[in-house]
């Protein structure tokens, strides 16, 4: 059996049109930790009918920075979907934050949303309930049943797009149109 032995931090994973599993089916995923432990990530182009206004309420936190209120909240996962998960950059410097790189965390402890309801920093915020997660060699199987495409992550898809244009973006820097990727894959 071959294994895909790269790091994919950092990375978007594309689900193939086959993806069987409703969770992932379209779904364009930010890839926040792989290791040879597994990997962490969160859906970036799945909004749920809740916007940060009504998510900030449900908390009992004050939002009083504007431009945040209608903001949706994701998807980001089937893990722990009553957690919430905040991709954002800058990294910053908060309770508990997973430091993807020099310019992006992925946080999930309440200091970061009190500092964007009172400071509004982040700016560059995506806020899920749920995360996705493989255990050590899942993804990797994954990738070689051709269940994903991998691509760099370019965090502007994610903070400048909105989220229904996000998967087809992802696709682009692939040189490929969401249209022609086929339903079978296989291997030359």
């Amino acid at each position: 059996m071959d294994t895909v032995s790269s790091n994919l931090t950092h990375h978007f994973l594309v689900a193939m049109p086959h993806m069987a599993d409703p969770h992932f089916a379209r779904t364009l995923t930010y890839i926040a930790e792989h290791n040879d432990q597994g990997a962490l990530g969160i859906i970036v182009n799945r909004p749920i009918d809740m916007t940060l206004g009504t998510l900030f309420e449900r908390v009992d936190l004050r939002l009083d920075v504007a431009g945040f209120n209608a903001q949706p909240v994701y998807f980001g996962g089937p893990v722990q979907t009553d957690r919430g998960f905040v991709l954002h950059r800058p990294t910053g410097d908060w309770h508990s934050t997973l430091k993807v790189n020099d310019e992006v965390g992925l946080t999930s402890s309440r200091d970061i949303l009190q500092a964007i309801g009172s400071k509004g920093e982040p700016r560059e915020v995506l806020v899920s309930l749920g995360f996705a997660a493989w255990t050590a060699g899942q993804l990797e199987q994954e990738l070689v049943d051709n269940a994903w495409l991998t691509v760099p992550a370019d965090m502007s898809i994610i903070f400048d797009l909105p989220p229904e244009e996000r998967l087809a973006a992802a696709l682009h820097k692939l040189g490929i149109d969401l249209a022609q990727l086929s339903v079978v894959a296989g291997h030359a």
